[in-house]
């Protein structure tokens, strides 16, 4: 960049184009960015595969019960599509429980006392006790029917029970669990991990004293809206690869369907997450102020990484009213409000109302932060009180 263009171009975008170019040709940045996109790619491929793979079960019966074992064998895959069951005809339990041991077989189905008994080796599988429960209650009930003059219809006539929701359906409410908790976690991780990079930069600038040199040149706060905004462009790059990483990987699961109505959902956590990460951040940079040296930090973030906390565990736990009333409450909202839009059912003044209200709580933030930030940052000596840089002369 010339000379002329710097002289032109405002001081706290030269500070946001140091803070992105020196985090880009970070090695470590680039790496934490690559392997967060191998573990996204590799859970949405592993859940596409775990979805479509058949689990072949081989069932071992002794000749009382091979007959029950046939049956569980020919109506499993009505049962279950995704199971297959091979059955082992033994001569005795004892070989029926040695071909357990042995891992020759993944279960042995016999008749108890009162019913029949699945048995396996250690561990249960859900979906071969699952398919086994279902068929062996269809067959005795056939069979109950039968010696009654009935049949299973008529027996299980209106009986049933089946589930709706009042928003969407099952599969929709898991799509929106699943989005949700990654909106969560995302703002999570970055709120937590850019906000310690951006606070220990400001410790080492305060520290090293290069800060003074800055200060005679640029106003403190172009170098504060300089820190947030580059980090910020930072976190909002990662933030669009990781979204779309997981839209194009979940394309590949059973969950394609949903793809497209994600965008309206994602294009509001974006708008949320920007509005709630410019608050997170310049509070982080306070505490960066409010240090003078890198073992002080720990006692001036302590206030800040709670919030995070707690906006973590709020956005993963509240539910019902609580969620509801949350999703209005700054920085909550930042992830209970997109959460809620995932779900369906939301009145389309909600969010901007919600958005709003963390905008304002960022403008306020950004305000109350400034004036910290000024009034700390040339404050050297020791752990500086909020009291105390509030009170501070220019």
């Amino acid at each position: 960049m010339s000379t002329d263009t710097r002289r032109h171009t405002p001081a706290w975008l030269l500070v946001t184009r140091r803070e992105v170019m020196a985090k880009i040709s970070d090695k470590t940045f680039l790496i934490g960015t690559a392997v967060m996109v191998a573990l996204i790619a590799g859970f949405l491929g592993f859940t596409g595969w775990q979805a479509e793979r058949t689990h072949d079960f081989t069932l071992v019966a002794t000749a009382d019960a091979v007959d029950m074992a046939d049956a569980v064998a020919e109506n499993a895959p009505v049962a279950d599509g995704k199971v297959s069951v091979e059955v082992d005809e033994v001569a005795t339990d004892a070989a029926a429980k040695e071909s357990l041991l042995a891992g020759d077989a993944d279960a042995w189905l016999r008749l108890g006392d009162d019913g029949w008994v699945l048995t396996s080796e250690s561990s249960e599988d859900s979906s071969l006790s699952s398919v086994v429960e279902t068929v062996v209650r269809g067959q005795v009930l056939a069979e109950n029917a039968a010696a009654v003059g009935s049949t299973v219809a008529e027996l299980e006539s209106g009986s049933s029970v089946t589930t709706s929701f009042l928003r969407g359906d099952a599969e929709r409410a898991q799509v929106a669990e699943i989005v949700g908790f990654a909106f969560v976690f995302i703002f999570y991780l970055a709120a937590l991990l850019f906000g310690m990079q951006l606070a220990s930069s400001v410790i080492e600038e305060k520290q090293s004293r290069i800060v003074e040199i800055i200060a005679a040149a640029i106003p403190l706060r172009h170098l504060l809206a300089g820190k947030v905004l580059g980090n910020t462009v930072l976190a909002l790059l990662q933030v669009a690869i990781y979204v779309a990483v997981g839209l194009v990987g979940m394309s590949f699961t059973q969950y394609a369907s949903y793809v497209p109505g994600l965008s309206g959902p994602v294009a509001w956590f974006i708008g949320f997450f920007v509005a709630g990460f410019i608050a997170m951040s310049c509070l982080w940079a306070v505490a960066g102020a409010l240090a003078s040296r890198a073992e002080d930090l720990q006692a001036t973030a302590t206030p800040l990484t709670m919030v995070i906390v707690a906006v973590f565990f709020g956005g993963m736990l509240l539910d019902g009213r609580a969620q509801v009333i949350g999703s209005f409450v700054p920085p909550l909202s930042a992830v209970l409000m997109p959460k809620r839009i995932l779900l369906g059912g939301v009145g389309w003044w909600e969010p901007l109302i919600a958005l709003g209200l963390l905008a304002a709580f960022a403008f306020v933030t950004v305000w109350f932060g400034e004036r910290l930030y000024r009034r700390a940052l040339m404050q050297t000596g020791g752990k500086v009180s909020m009291r105390e840089a509030w009170s501070a002369a220019e």
